[in-house]
């Protein structure tokens, strides 16, 4: 058995999270493959060191304020070397940073090096191989992440080594210029590497237990979901979960590969599977609660709207020429309703009202503002009679009113629609109905 195991930055941010963490690889053999983030914020107030990094990055030409940002930058990592009792000196890593940041190569190269050095630290702390993401994960010449050229350069390197560390967050362009991925990205790497390896599991560590039935922001210490499907992971991303980075879940899903979210802080912790698919029956009717706000909606009414061909696809080829995205559509008999990203459409709403009037002529229309939008994911639905009205009394009694309710015929997921200001209210709500009365 082998597994690929990420850390994220919480959990490599001093050199006591370094010593967890090491005692987590060490427990379990088959944990041969460590993606490390750079170090993250060590307390509230802290800083961390991808910002540093950044921070010094723009203060290139300003030769005091520079080497005050490296000398701390330098300082946080060699807390952490003092603080393992490792033989190890980045001297010579800290001079190619320093000159290639006076070079100003390039704010992802900048970014990159929080990764890279952990890397080194994490590599030297666990006696592994070091290896260069750089070498392994390529980008094309447009910047775009190959996935065919890194799973054949992963696989011919790693297949060859037994025990190996490779920093997340970034690789290279096939010209050595250093390419990094969007927020979440050592997640991707972890992701990229278990796929291309046909590893047995996917270990993510990072601060908490698991994936969380709603936003503990919302709702004070959630309930975590034990398993979970990728397709009902995925939905509840696109609402704004922000577990894992949605690109994350790509390589291992195709790979048929699973997931397991854990706490590097309680690693006892059963945590949650992130699977393909399961016969294990949820605890409660949904698997998860999220949302987004920032919402209008574009209402649209004309008379025997069903039977004009081509209706559908005029409204929405409108919003198209103005390069604006849709998020839901449902409709009627006679009308139908777009919902759009408010701060998308605030600049071109004009330009749509003409050009709906213009292509199909509408008996009326109206927007509307400042809604959000709620997602009920479970495939425990399937098998539950009554979850829409169950949602419906939940809201009713909450005293929030539904603008829209919109669910697919895979009954994997219901999403409601409701004012900005009733976001919070609805979601405990929602939550209160089922899970705390565990219905």
């Amino acid at each position: 058995m082998k597994k690929v195991v990420k850390f994220g930055g919480s959990s490599l941010a001093s050199a006591e999270q370094f010593e967890k963490v090491g005692k987590i690889i060490r427990a379990d053999e088959s944990r041969r493959y460590v993606v490390p983030s750079a170090p993250g914020k060590r307390f509230s107030e802290d800083t961390k060191v991808t910002d540093l990094l950044y921070a010094c990055y723009e203060a290139a030409d300003d030769e005091g304020k520079f080497q005050k940002i490296l000398e701390e930058i330098k300082a946080r990592y060699q807390q952490i070397i003092d603080g393992l009792q490792i033989s190890l000196s980045l001297e010579k890593e800290f001079e190619e940073v320093k000159e290639n940041f006076k070079n100003q190569i390039g704010k992802e190269y900048a970014a990159s090096r929080g990764e890279y050095l952990n890397g080194k630290i994490m590599a030297a702390y666990l006696g592994y191989e070091f290896v260069d993401p750089a070498e392994i994960i390529r980008f094309d010449g447009n910047g775009q992440f190959d996935a065919g050229i890194t799973e054949l350069l992963v696989a011919k390197k790693l297949n060859n080594i037994e025990r190996a560390v490779v920093p997340g967050f970034y690789g290279a362009k096939e010209n050595g210029e250093i390419k990094t991925f969007s927020r979440g990205g050592s997640d991707i790497t972890g992701s990229i590497l278990a796929g291309a390896l046909d590893v047995d599991l996917y270990e993510n560590w990072t601060d908490v237990s698991g994936v969380m039935v709603t936003d503990p922001r919302i709702i004070p210490n959630p309930k975590s979901i034990d398993t979970i499907t990728y397709r009902e992971l995925r939905e509840l991303s696109y609402m704004g979960a922000t577990v894992l980075h949605e690109d994350a879940i790509f390589p291992v899903r195709k790979a048929g590969i699973p997931i397991n979210i854990k706490n590097t802080n309680e690693p006892e912790a059963e945590g949650t599977m992130i699977v393909e698919d399961t016969c294990k029956k949820p605890l409660y009717t949904i698997t998860g609660i999220a949302g987004k706000k920032g919402f209008c909606s574009l209402f649209i009414e004309k008379s025997m709207m069903n039977a004009e061909i081509g209706f559908g696809r005029k409204v929405l080829q409108v919003l198209e020429e103005q390069g604006i995205s849709f998020e839901h559509v449902p409709s009627g008999i006679d009308t139908m309703t777009v919902f759009i990203h408010q701060d998308e459409f605030a600049e071109k709403e004009q330009q749509v009202i003409a050009g709906v009037h213009r292509t199909v002529n509408p008996d009326y229309m109206e927007l509307e503002s400042d809604l959000a939008l709620i997602a009920v994911v479970g495939r425990g639905m399937r098998s539950n009679r009554g979850t829409a009205a169950r949602i419906f009394a939940a809201l009713a009694h909450a005293d929030v009113n539904v603008k829209m309710i919109d669910q697919g015929s895979s009954e994997l997921n219901i999403i409601v629609g409701v004012k900005n200001e009733d976001f919070e209210v609805a979601i405990k709500a929602l939550y209160d109905i089922f899970v705390e009365t565990q219905i």
